[in-house]
């Protein structure tokens, strides 16, 4: 059974909470500077219509001010990855926690690939992986060490599973491209254990796949 949505049009033809995105799309396609979101919760969508934070997370403060940045060596990033998948729209995105030089970096990103939604969560996984390897070369780190909690992310890379499809073959491709100027080590964690990191990465995942567009 699908799970249940709520869709909050903040503007629209007719603001307020409907239940299908046939409905919500009746309100806001065509009109101009449309707000509108999907939720999972009735409260959440209240909230976002109404500006007013959502009980459940009052007083949370956001990841920046809270997390706590692990030790590392001079000139190595760290990074956990994770990746979502959406059964509904079809879409995958990522999220990724970054560090380096004792500063942490979030990255919640949708996936833009209509050939990589076809591995579903996997193409998540990948581009968060991918992400992470940019963002180490960007800032001219030396190493990096990655953090995951699917094999194939490592297991592609190191040859350990065979790339026969076309996403993960361009996966292996831009790992070989990257590794020459990027000490790169995999890291597997199990998923959903408590790694507060890995669980926010996860819901960074998951946030980019909140907006229905």
């Amino acid at each position: 059974m699908a799970k249940k949505k709520y869709y909050a049009v903040k503007k629209g033809l007719t603001p307020g909470i409907y239940l299908t995105w046939e409905d919500c799309k009746k309100q806001t396609e065509g009109f101009p500077d449309a707000q509108y979101k999907g939720f999972a919760a009735i409260e959440e969508a209240e909230s976002f219509i109404t500006g007013e934070e959502f009980p459940e997370k009052s007083g949370r403060k956001p990841p920046k001010e809270t997390i706590e940045i692990p030790p590392a060596e001079e000139g190595q990033a760290i990074a956990y990855v994770d990746g979502s998948y959406n059964e509904t729209s079809g879409e995958y995105g990522c999220g990724v926690v970054f560090f380096f030089d004792g500063k942490a970096d979030f990255i919640s990103e949708k996936g833009t690939d209509e050939y990589d939604a076809g591995m579903r969560n996997v193409a998540g996984e990948l581009l968060g992986a991918k992400k992470a390897m940019e963002r180490a070369v960007s800032v001219n780190a030396k190493k990096l060490t990655l953090y995951h909690d699917y094999q194939g992310i490592a297991s592609w890379c190191l040859g350990d599973w065979k790339t026969n499809k076309e996403g993960t073959t361009a996966y292996k491709l831009f790992y070989v491209s990257i590794c020459s100027r990027l000490d790169i080590t995999f890291k597997k964690v199990k998923g959903h254990s408590g790694d507060v990191y890995n669980d926010l990465a996860d819901e960074l995942a998951k946030e980019s796949l909140k907006s229905f567009h």
